[in-house]
C-alpha cells in the first residue's frame, strides 16, 4: 500500500505553538512577526510560495518550516525558497522530456499472446464440465489432499465457461498472480501457495457444514497477467471475472496484490450492474489513495471503484484500518462519500464483538448483494508474516473467521477475493494456511446459505453443547441420569454399547 501523503487540506484553526507562531483560521497561515521582518525583500511569487501547500510538504508543517527559516539570514531564506520552488517545478510533468505514457510495440505479432485463449482444436475433444486431476479414488483432489495435481480446496478443475455451465458450478476459485505492490513483493506466489497448503477444504466445526459437499466448487486456473503492466492486467482480469459471473458461478479470486479489487469489482458491476451491490473491505490500509502518478495501484482500488460508480460509497464498509495511513483527509474523504469504516481504534474502544455486530448490520441493511475483499494484512503480522506491507496490531483468526463466515452466510454473495499473500516472505507455512482458512470461512457461509442456514451467528448444537445427559436439564427431562464412563470423561473414545 502506498504511504504517499494525501493532498493537503485546510489547516487547523488558530493554534498557538511554543515558539510563539500563530496559525490563523482559514487555508493560509499567518507568518510570525520575527520571520516577517526578514522577508520584506522577497518577491510576491516567493512570498506566495512560502505559504503554499508544496512549501509545507517540505518540512511537514508550516510551524516547522517557519522555525527553520527564522534561524536564517534574509539571503539564506531567499535561497532556501528558491530551492524549494525549483524542486517543485522539476517534479512536474514536462512534455519535452517526459513520457506521458509508456509506449508499447503495437506491431509485435505477439501483442496479445500473453492472454490468448488456447484454441479448442489443439486439445482432444471432451464433454464440457469439471474434471478431476487425481487418479486416486479416495484422494479428495490433488496435491496436499491426496495425490495428483494440487488444486484450490482439492476441487476438480474447469477451464472454460462451458465447463462452469455444464457442471452447474456454485463457486469458481481463480488465481490472479499480479505482483505490482509498493512494499516487498511476492504476491504472485499467493495462488500456488494456497493450492499446496491445506485449510480450504473439509468440514467447518463451528457449523458442521462441509462446503466441499454442499457446493460445486472448481479450480478455474490462473488468469494471465502482464507483470510489466498493471493496466493491461486489470483489464483482462475484469473480463475473466465477468466471464465467471455470467455463468452463475461465484468468482473467488486469489491474488496477487490489491490492485485486483478494482478489476474484480468492475467486472462484477459489468454483470450485476453498477451500484447494485455492496463491498466489505478487510485491510490495514484504506486503499483509496488519489493524486498519484499511476491511476491503478494497490493503494487506490477503492477510490477508483467508488469514483467510477461501480460501487456506491454508502454501500462500502472498511474493517481493520490502522497504521500511519490515511491521515485526516482520508477519513474525511470516506465520510464525504458515505463510506463506513471500522478502524482498530474503534475496536480498542468498543471491543471486537460490538464492532463486528455493527459492521454485519451495516452490510445487511441495504439489502443489496455483497462482495468481500480480504487483504491478509488486516491480520496481525504474527499470524500472517507473508505479506508486503504488514502493520502490527491486527485482527486475530478468532476474530476474522466468524465475521467472514457470517458475511457470506447472511448476505447474497456475488464474489470474494483474498489478496496480498506473499509466501516468499514467510519461511513457515502459516501465512498460506491462514489464508486458506479465511477462504474456507467464506465458502462455509455460502454453503450455509444454500442449505437455508441464515440465522445470524448460527453455531452447531453438536459442537457447542456436548449433549450428554447428567445432572443437568437434559437428564431431568429424560427422567434418568446416565453414569459417565470415566475413560470417556478423560477424553477417550466412548465405548460402543
Amino acid at each position: 500500500m502506498t504511504f504517499r501523503r494525501m493532498a493537503l487540506g485546510a489547516l487547523l484553526a488558530a493554534t498557538v505553538i511554543s515558539s510563539g507562531m500563530v496559525i490563523a483560521q482559514g487555508d493560509k497561515p499567518t507568518i510570525p512577526a520575527a520571520l516577517e521582518a526578514k522577508i520584506t525583500g522577497l518577491t510576491k511569487e516567493k512570498r506566495d510560495f512560502l505559504i503554499s501547500d508544496p512549501a509545507e510538504m517540505f518540512a511537514g508543517s508550516y510551524d516547522k518550516l517557519f522555525e527553520r527559516l527564522a534561524t536564517k539570514t534574509p539571503q539564506e531564506i531567499d535561497a532556501y525558497i528558491e530551492g524549494m520552488m525549483a524542486a517543485v517545478e522539476a517534479a512536474k510533468f514536462h512534455a519535452k522530456t517526459d513520457m506521458a505514457a509508456i509506449p508499447l510495440d503495437t506491431d509485435n505479432e505477439n501483442f496479445n499472446g500473453w492472454k490468448l485463449r488456447r484454441p479448442e482444436g489443439l486439445d482432444p475433444k471432451r464433454e464440457a464440465g469439471p474434471f478431476e486431476l487425481s487418479y486416486y479414488a479416495n484422494g479428495r483432489g490433488g496435491g496436499v489432499y491426496g495425490g495428483g495435481i494440487a488444486t484450490f480446496a482439492g476441487a476438480p478443475v474447469a477451464i472454460f465457461p462451458e465447463d462452469l455451465v455444464a457442471g452447474k458450478v456454485d463457486v469458481a476459485i481463480v488465481g490472479a498472480p499480479l505482483d505490482m505492490g509498493s512494499g516487498y513483493r511476492g504476491a504472485k506466489g499467493g495462488p500456488s501457495a494456497m493450492r499446496t497448503q491445506y485449510g480450504a477444504g473439509g468440514i467447518d466445526m463451528y457449523t458442521m457444514v462441509d462446503p466441499s459437499k454442499e457446493l460445486k466448487i472448481v479450480d478455474y486456473g490462473d488468469i494471465a497477467v502482464d507483470n510489466m503492466s498493471t493496466e493491461r492486467t486489470v483489464a483482462h482480469v475484469r473480463e475473466r471475472v465477468a466471464e465467471i459471473a455470467r455463468t452463475g458461478a461465484i468468482p473467488f479470486i486469489v491474488g496477487g496484490d490489491h490492485s485486483l479489487e478494482y478489476s474484480d469489482v468492475a467486472g462484477l458491476a459489468d454483470v450485476h450492474g453498477k451500484g447494485s451491490f455492496g463491498v466489505v473491505h478487510f485491510d490495514s490500509h484504506y486503499d483509496a489513495g488519489k493524486g498519484g502518478v499511476h491511476f491503478i495501484t494497490h493503494g487506490a482500488p477503492v477510490y477508483r471503484a467508488v469514483k467510477e460508480g461501480h460501487v456506491l460509497g454508502k454501500n462500502y464498509i472498511q474493517v481493520g484500518l490502522r497504521g500511519p495511513w490515511p491521515e485526516k483527509e482520508g477519513f474525511e474523504w470516506m465520510r464525504d462519500n458515505g463510506v463506513r469504516y471500522h478502524a482498530m481504534p474503534e475496536i480498542e474502544k468498543n471491543g471486537w464483538q460490538a464492532t463486528m455486530e455493527r459492521a454485519l448490520k451495516e452490510a445487511r441493511e441495504s439489502g443489496k448483494k455483497l462482495y468481500v475483499s480480504f487483504d491478509v494484512d488486516v491480520l496481525d503480522p504474527s499470524i500472517v508474516p507473508g505479506t508486503g506491507t504488514p502493520v502490527p496490531g491486527g485482527l486475530t483468526m478468532r476474530e476474522a473467521i466468524p465475521i467472514v463466515r457470517r458475511l457470506c452466510a447472511e448476505n447474497e454473495l456475488i464474489g470474494f477475493e483474498i489478496v496480498e499473500l506473499a509466501p516468499v516472505l514467510d519461511p513457515t507455512y502459516r501465512s498460506a494456511l491462514n489464508a486458506n482458512f479465511i477462504m474456507h470461512a467464506c465458502l462455509t457461509g455460502v454453503a450455509m446459505r444454500k442449505k437455508g442456514i441464515t440465522q445470524p451467528g448460527y453455531l452447531s448444537d453438536l459442537t457447542t453443547d456436548h449433549g450428554q445427559p447428567g445432572n443437568g436439564e437434559k437428564a431431568a427431562k429424560s427422567g434418568k441420569a446416565e453414569k459417565v464412563d470415566p475413560h470417556f470423561a478423560r477424553g477417550g473414545r466412548r465405548p460402543t454399547t
